[in-house]
């Protein structure tokens, strides 16, 4: 596969780590509410230790929004290479539907953990330093809204987990099925 028929070694760069990192807070996540659930629950946990958990998950999905604005940026700015001409009109549909969503639900799930720390206390200590107060949206500050807020940032997890699986299959069908070696325009090492 020759070059022009990669993406760029930024976008490269910024798929693998944002990947790695949408997948890790997912997870990351699942871990801060069981540290939450102990916490009230009377176990060896204390309240640092959660806030800690949170202020990090906060920070870090700060980075990701950051990462993933610019990842759009070079997106519509430097152009992608073109799917195989064999491909069905309901795959190049469902690869730009899935590239798109992801794109909305790295955006959007920062945003949504940004209202939903808005809506909850304690403040957000970006890097857990107290110096770092991320400021407040000015969002309702009832427990209401931010039980659902907070409900609705849960269920992204579900919804990138979903993308990821479904990125996936899609990429493994196109190495192992079609052969056409649209897996080695995103991972350099792999051959068309």
């Amino acid at each position: 596969m020759s070059d022009s028929k990669r993406y760029t070694g930024v976008a490269i760069a910024l798929h693998w780590i944002l990947a790695v990192l949408l997948v890790g807070m997912v997870f990351y996540a699942w871990n801060m509410e069981d540290l939450r659930d102990a916490l009230f629950a009377g176990g060896d946990v204390t309240i640092g230790e959660v806030q800690f958990a949170y202020n990090m998950h906060k920070t870090t999905g700060l980075l990701i929004l950051v990462l993933s604005l610019a990842r759009l940026a070079w997106r519509l700015t430097h152009p992608v290479p073109a799917l195989p001409a064999g491909m069905a009109g309901w795959e190049r549909f469902a690869a730009t539907a899935t590239h798109w969503a992801f794109y909305a639900i790295m955006i959007g799930m920062p945003l949504g953990g940004l209202v939903a720390a808005s809506a909850a206390e304690p403040p957000t200590l970006l890097f857990n330093n107290p110096d770092l107060v991320l400021p407040k949206l000015p969002v309702p500050q009832t427990e209401g809204f931010a039980d659902i807020t907070a409900s609705v940032h849960g269920a992204g997890g579900w919804a990138i987990l979903g993308l990821l699986g479904l990125h996936v299959a899609a990429a493994l069908k196109h190495q192992f099925i079609n052969k056409d070696g649209l897996i080695g325009r995103m991972i350099p090492v792999l051959k068309g």
